[in-house]
């Protein structure tokens, strides 16, 4: 009898978790179209995750439903499909994307529901939002250790090619302030619309400029060509990249010797040899076989479903909210293949292990550097804390909260002025005691700094 009884128990305990309902998580990535190479690792990261999460028991006893749906790269339909699954499939999370753009077209959807939403890629940084999670490398992770030591290395002149979209713009905006700082000279510019091919102009642009290095951050499959073409045209010049070798793994998609001396930062990239990468990577490919390489994209993709798991089960709720609360703690962390990722309460945006990677004229990667954990500190020493207010906003190096509120101060100093002296001159008749008096007061206009306000 007591054996039956456990039995029952056990089949009840069963049945009572069959019948709660799925976690229903939307995904949203490319697996068609340009980005489609970067984009295929992605959903295989976010699959592998939740077939892993599902195996041991789901979340909170919960299954996960995955329900990817592929944008094809059309903004449009990152926002169609963005709330088809907010709105009809009540998704409790919401993951993806792969340009800033295609980001910055759900971001508004997003805002105006309580879905927590997961972006997995690197990128040019600055999103202060209390929806988002950013999962990937930011600026200052990147760029402001990959950028000094190309100058130290190679020279103070850069030339840049970009892709002509927000994250290739900015990220030139990011490079440009880094250079000044360090006394350094951007000799060219080229923002590229994203399918381009053709590159013998700016070869020859390239050429006429005497760069000592270039700065490549072109996407997607038609801007890579560029390197064949460079190396047809024997530039030979050495290459600096966020985005090159561990998102875009040209140096499996091309033969040797187009990317040799291309240098990039990375918190992922597959040639890392530690026993916990070692093991994510024969996992990974016991499931994808014909996986040509694990891109970061795929990489963090496969940890957002962890750090979602994190979330909810410390929360006990799928609610944003409650995750929030949690994130707040400051003890929002995995143990993810490239060492711990913790989440910063501020700007919701994730730590990192960062290297510095080179890759050599057989297309080998080696290790120049190891930074260890870099914090994403930029967002909060410009004034962003979501956990005191939620601006939904994207800031750059020219354009963070002090300088919109400097502006805005100086523009409402210029409005007053304006309007004194209007009415001066329109009382300049009046008899002196008359007149109006008009004056600006220095405590009303004066500018304040969110600096002054951090914890």
């Amino acid at each position: 009898m007591a054996l039956l009884g456990a039995m029952l128990g056990t089949a009840a305990i069963g049945a009572a978790q069959a019948a709660e309902p799925p976690l229903k998580v939307g995904l949203l990535e490319d697996v068609s179209g340009d980005l489609a190479f970067m984009g295929m690792p992605k959903l295989h990261g976010s699959q592998l995750a939740v077939e892993e999460i599902n195996k041991s028991g789901g979340i909170l006893g919960r299954q996960i439903e995955l329900i990817h749906l592929d944008p094809q790269g059309d903004n449009a339909r990152y926002q169609e499909f963005g709330r088809r699954l907010l709105n009809r499939d009540k998704v409790d999370v919401l993951i993806g994307g792969i340009t800033s753009a295609s980001r910055e077209a759900l971001r508004p959807i997003v805002d105006r529901t309580t879905t927590p939403y997961f972006y997995t890629n690197q990128y040019e940084g600055g999103v202060c939002d209390a929806s988002m999670i950013s999962m990937g490398a930011v600026p200052e992770q990147q760029f402001s250790t990959l950028i000094p030591w190309m100058v130290q290395k190679f020279g103070k002149k850069v030339y840049v090619i970009a892709a002509d979209y927000n994250f290739g713009q900015i990220s030139a905006e990011w490079n440009r302030k880094i250079m000044k700082d360090l006394g350094g000279e951007v000799v060219g510019e080229e923002f590229i619309p994203l399918g381009v091919s053709q590159f013998a102009q700016t070869i020859q642009n390239i050429q006429k400029a005497k760069p000592d290095w270039l700065l490549t951050i072109n996407v997607g499959a038609a801007q890579d060509s560029f390197f064949e073409q460079a190396a047809a045209a024997n530039l030979n010049l050495p290459m600096g990249s966020s985005i090159k070798i561990m998102l875009g793994f040209e140096h499996k998609r091309f033969k040797p010797p187009a990317l040799n001396n291309m240098h990039a930062t990375a918190n992922w990239f597959e040639e890392i040899d530690t026993p916990e990468a070692n093991d994510f990577k024969k996992r990974w490919h016991a499931k994808f076989p014909d996986e040509l390489y694990i891109n970061d994209m795929g990489y963090n993709a496969y940890n957002a479903l962890y750090m979602y798991k994190t979330l909810v089960e410390k929360a006990k709720s799928t609610k944003l909210e409650d995750m929030r609360k949690v994130i707040a703690t400051g003890d929002a962390c995995i143990d993810a293949p490239e060492g711990k990722v913790c989440i910063d309460p501020k700007s919701q945006h994730t730590s990192h292990r960062m290297r510095l990677i080179s890759v050599g004229p057989k297309h080998e990667v080696t290790v120049e550097k190891d930074y260890g954990t870099i914090q994403p500190y930029w967002l909060g020493e410009i004034g962003c804390d979501l956990t005191k207010k939620n601006d939904k906003d994207q800031y750059t190096p020219k354009s963070s909260p002090q300088q919109i509120v400097m502006r805005a101060g100086t523009n409402l100093a210029r409005v007053v002025r304006h309007d004194c002296e209007t009415s001066r001159r329109r009382n300049d008749a009046a008899p002196r005691s008359g007149r109006p008096e008009c004056r600006l007061n220095s405590s009303r206009y004066s500018i304040s700094s969110p600096m002054s306000s951090r914890s």
